[in-house]
């Protein structure tokens, strides 16, 4: 029997109640906080000298801490694993933009597993697998959401404005204005639905945007860090002290409420640090690389689980290769769960948190950074094992004896990487089967009556405008399309916008940042391809189409006498409009006035401050 069940078989029988527990009783409650853009180094326990994170530091103590944890380099293909246990390449998740964030719609993910268990399940924060319906967390498991749009708040997807403070995020499908900092509110809504959901297991999947960038954070965290020079940058070191001191209410609630004894608490990162060090100075964790890089400081990230009924033991380091794929098997065994026959890239490593891991078989894992259209062999990827990697199929590297790699040992041991090309030739040829797959946003679809389409999603070779900046720059490419799915046959209306629909301004109107000269709009979807001219001072253009059921694209552009480009934004219904939806407690429309006309990064309101991307 695996030792996992060994050990929840044996308390249940422990237990003075036991013969009154029912199984639902006796299941473990689960909480992952997982932060975004925060690296190995960022953190006192692991040597940064100037960082303050006494309370995540304390809790690495209390628990098992994966020391070779590592995860894809950047966050969407992370999330997209960790919600899986299987490659980020093999589930069409393999950058964070251009339609290529989307987690592919057949996979079963942890909130399914633990919804299918009994278990209550919600996320708070950063969800990064797909902003339209069928791909949102709400449709993905998660019974309770509370989050913003795509990779980061203020991105394209994003409701507009949105800057870190009093926000509107999206609430079970529903825009909602709240005030405070957004990693205060995941926090608090995700303590929110502990404390409704206390009587039952729960899962609740906290995901902070915090540090990723824009590099904005209430005062009194940055203040502490200001002149000191090993401090990289004070505000990116604020937002996580902050962090940190949210974790301490978490935990503070879990004690009080009787639930931390029998709750699996996770704490992680999605990739290697985005702004941990800086013109010499901050910490890199004795590692090469950051965000983005297949080297090791790109990807390898802590990993600590605690669970005192289950007796995983405090102060343990595991130092084991074990990876973001390995969680979701691991969770399944470890609570107990029945789950449908999934094939795993990941293992179940509870060996290795419950023995001193001498049988742990040695493997081979895969991690990588695409960020293209469509994938490419070897590029930017790292073959690893417990002792080796090799990088883009090349560069080989002794971690056992140079950590920091620094020096390329492949003409020293051709076997090794030979063996190490052929683990990543299987791999390649296994997930690559599906590259030409795409996710397809559904319209049409009683789930989702209204459907906001991006620039984030275009589906596009050149970097698309992903952030509401570039949308107030103007920022332009070549002619792009949208990929969709018609649920249905019916009548359709497609609504072109250069700006959002919150946002309430022309198609040619500059207040928000650069004016264009758009005299015309064509949209061309399925069968139709059409041209309308667009009136003066028009806020949006609504062409009204018949469409058939299936897959097919939506190309739609506006054209000038210099300029023909794809509108940021475009808005598609099946039904009568009754009116855009504003956030609960707000008129018509919502928006800053003063967004835009200064740079998103912004600073000067009181309590925050903004570093520079």
């Amino acid at each position: 029997m695996n030792p996992l069940k060994q050990i929840a078989a044996a308390l249940v029988m422990l237990l003075p109640t036991a013969s009154t527990l029912t199984a639902e009783d006796a299941k473990p409650n689960v909480v992952i906080v997982i932060t975004d853009d925060q690296g190995y180094g960022d953190f006192g326990f692991t040597g940064n000298p100037a960082i303050q994170t006494p309370n995540i530091d304390k809790l690495s103590r209390q628990s098992t801490l994966l020391n070779n944890f590592h995860v894809d380099p950047t966050c969407a293909p992370t999330r997209s694993a960790l919600m899986t246990g299987r490659y980020s390449d093999r589930v069409g998740v393999w950058h964070t933009v251009q339609g290529r964030s989307m987690l592919r719609r057949r996979e079963v993910t942890m909130a399914n597993v633990f919804e299918d268990n009994g278990y209550a399940t919600g996320m708070f924060g950063k969800w990064h697998l797909g902003d339209c319906y069928p791909y949102r967390p709400e449709d993905r498991g998660f019974q309770h959401c509370v989050y913003h749009g795509a990779g980061g708040v203020g991105q394209a997807p994003d409701y507009w404005g949105n800057d870190y403070f009093d926000d509107t995020y999206i609430v079970n499908g529903k825009l909602q204005r709240f005030d405070g900092y957004c990693t205060n509110i995941w926090f608090d809504e995700g303590m929110k639905f502990i404390k409704d959901n206390k009587d039952k297991p729960f899962f609740a999947y906290i995901a902070t945007n915090a540090p990723h960038a824009p590099y904005v954070c209430p005062e009194k965290y940055v203040k502490p860090y200001e002149g000191n020079p090993q401090v990289s940058l004070p505000e990116f070191y604020g937002m996580i002290t902050n962090v940190d001191e949210n974790m301490a209410k978490l935990i503070a609630l879990l004690d009080e409420e009787g639930l931390a004894d029998n709750t699996v608490l996770v704490f992680m990162t999605d990739n290697g640090t985005a702004a941990g060090v800086k013109d010499g100075r901050g910490y890199d964790g004795g590692m090469r690389g950051s965000k983005t890089s297949e080297y090791e400081g790109g990807h390898r990230v802590p990993f600590m689980i605690r669970w005192p009924n289950g007796k995983i033991e405090a102060g343990k380091s595991v130092e084991r290769l074990t990876a973001h794929v390995d969680v979701l098997p691991t969770f399944i065994e470890l609570c107990g769960l029945d789950a449908p026959e999934i094939k795993f890239d990941g293992s179940d490593i509870g060996e290795l948190i419950y023995t001193d891991g001498k049988e742990w078989v040695e493997r081979g894992l895969v991690v990588e950074s695409q960020r293209v259209v469509d994938p490419i062999k070897y590029r930017k990827c790292a073959v690893m094992t417990d002792r080796w990697r090799l990088v883009n199929g090349v560069e080989l590297y002794d971690l056992q004896d140079d950590p920091k790699q620094t020096n390329d040992v492949a003409q020293q041991y051709p076997e090794v990487l030979k063996r190490l090309r052929d683990q990543y030739d299987g791999f390649w040829n296994d997930v690559s089967q599906e590259h030409d797959l795409t996710s397809y946003m559904v319209i049409g679809s009683d789930h989702s009556p209204i459907v906001s389409l991006s620039s984030h999603d275009w589906l596009i070779d050149k970097l698309p405008p992903w952030d509401q900046s570039h949308v107030i720059r103007g920022l332009v490419a070549e002619e792009s399309f949208w990929a969709v799915e018609v649920e249905h046959d019916g009548d359709y209306e497609i609504s072109l916008r250069r700006w959002p629909v919150e946002a309430d301004k022309g198609i040619n109107d500059g207040t928000y940042g650069k004016a264009f000269d758009y005299k015309q709009a064509r949209v061309v979807i399925g069968d139709t391809n059409e041209i309308m001219d667009i009136p003066e001072g028009a806020k949006e253009v609504t062409f009204k189409v018949t469409l058939k059921k299936g897959i097919t694209r939506l190309a739609p552009v506006f054209i000038g006498p210099d300029l023909t480009a794809t509108p940021y934004y475009a808005y598609i219904t099946d039904r009568p409009f009754e009116g855009w939806q504003t956030p609960q407690g707000m008129g018509v429309p919502v928006f800053d006035p003063d967004f835009g006309r200064i740079p998103p990064q912004r600073s000067g309101r009181p309590g925050r401050t903004v570093g520079n991307r």
